[in-house]
């Protein structure tokens, strides 16, 4: 048996997608990673599956295997019989309980929530709102509480942290019916992760967080804005869904409706063509047939116009979200670049903040070229607002809030027993 030391009780995060299922597992209470995983599931007669986890001697070693196709979600099972093989999970009891990563809580969640068929039921009637989400973590949740009934199982929601966004900020100008009927507003994603770094900020600049102005920047291949005061959300970038506000990977990001009419009426594009192009075609792939950004970043270095292009379009359209947002937050105290994108690109950083300076913000070159693994501030002296790279952990985060909801069931039920 691997030495994990004195690990006895352990929270395991699941990010369950429609053909992929990520894992990380953490030991309490010092939250350290002692596995993760990506299964990929697909039609083949193998699928690929990977574990990383440490050895006595302090490094990683990497389980590479393949998944059956006989069976509903194979991962689940696969990911349970790694862990028990490998023996970093002798025992289901070694588990405290199961965070699972839930895209879409629509108006119904406000924060984590212990699982029960009351909770599977409302994720279920929000699966209009992310058809192509929900549904799949709703199998993973099913699934594990078929194969581990006794373990409490959490749902950590992507837009809770975004239902502190009022009215007139939520809201579109729409009949307000469609919102009253269909439920029609802004919703906001990544909320685990502009959570997550805001509090790391206000950890790495002592203050705090009730007292913070922030803009969050969570940049890769989906990427969202959020205006931060004073600790709550008052405003986001992506709405009912995660298509609208900046530019990401494969997605337009804000657009003017009226192209979708002009497009069907001129090409006869019917709703799932446009659907798939704005979704999956457009954004950085669509003007320059490339969505990486390190692949773009270098090919517009060599002169390649069309990665100049995109690459100047994804940062003017954050520089007018910094912008919108300072003025909607009445000022700011810092802002946070995180997600991949964020956290590894000085040229995005650099494009992004360019002639903000009148504003107050300034970076300093030198220190944004130098890559960071930890928390660390890029701006200059002369900068009235601190400009942060906060790498984010939302595995970390649900796990954390997973823990936290577990607690507050327990004391519920202590003072209920006592009663």
């Amino acid at each position: 048996m691997h030495d994990f030391g004195d690990i006895f009780v352990k929270i395991l995060v699941i990010n369950s997608g429609s053909s992929s299922l990520k894992f990380q597992l953490f030991s309490l209470p010092d939250f350290k990673v002692i596995a993760s995983g990506l299964l990929e599931e697909s039609d083949d007669e193998q699928s690929p599956a990977r574990m990383t986890f440490p050895v006595n001697s302090g490094e990683t070693r990497t389980i590479n295997t393949t998944l059956p196709t006989t069976q509903e979600r194979p991962a689940i099972s696969a990911m349970l019989g790694l862990l028990r093989a490998y023996d970093i999970m002798d025992d289901e009891n070694d588990l405290a309980a199961i965070g699972h990563r839930v895209v879409h809580g629509g108006e119904a969640f406000h924060e984590p929530v212990l699982i029960d068929e009351d909770v599977i039921k409302a994720i279920e009637k929000l699966i209009p709102l992310a058809p192509l989400h929900n549904p799949a973590n709703l199998s993973g949740i099913r699934l594990l509480r078929e194969h581990v009934p006794d373990i409490p199982q959490v749902a950590v929601f992507d837009t809770a942290f975004h239902q502190t966004i009022p009215e007139h900020g939520f809201l579109y100008a729409l009949p307000h019916e469609l919102y009253t009927k269909h439920k029609i507003r802004r919703y906001g994603f990544h909320g685990t992760s502009h959570g997550y770094v805001a509090r790391q900020a206000a950890e790495y600049l002592d203050r705090p967080l009730d007292e913070l102005n922030i803009i969050s920047l969570h940049l890769g291949n989906g990427a969202s804005a959020a205006a931060i005061k004073n600790g709550k959300c008052i405003d986001t970038s992506m709405g009912l869904t995660p298509l609208e506000g900046l530019v990401m990977g494969t997605r337009s990001g804000d657009l003017d409706p009226a192209i979708l009419f002009y497009l069907s009426r001129e090409t006869g594009m019917n709703m799932d063509e446009l659907d798939n192009l704005l979704n999956k075609a457009s954004g950085l792939k669509g003007i320059c047939d490339e969505n990486d950004m390190r692949t773009i970043t270098k090919s517009a270095a060599q002169g390649d116009q069309r990665a100049q292009l995109a690459l100047a379009m994804f940062c003017y359209r954050i520089k007018k979200y910094i912008g919108s947002y300072m003025a909607a937050l009445g000022g700011v105290d810092c802002i946070i670049f995180t997600g991949g994108i964020g956290e590894n690109s000085a040229i995005v950083r650099k494009m992004s903040c360019a002639g903000l300076h009148p504003f107050g913000i300034t970076i300093d070159q030198e220190k944004n070229a130098l890559r960071h693994k930890k928390r660390a501030a890029i701006h200059s002296t002369e900068s009235s607002i601190q400009v942060l790279v906060v790498p984010t952990n939302e595995e970390l985060e649900i796990a954390r809030q997973t823990l936290q909801v577990l607690t507050t069931a327990s004391l519920h039920k202590g003072k209920n027993n006592a009663i």
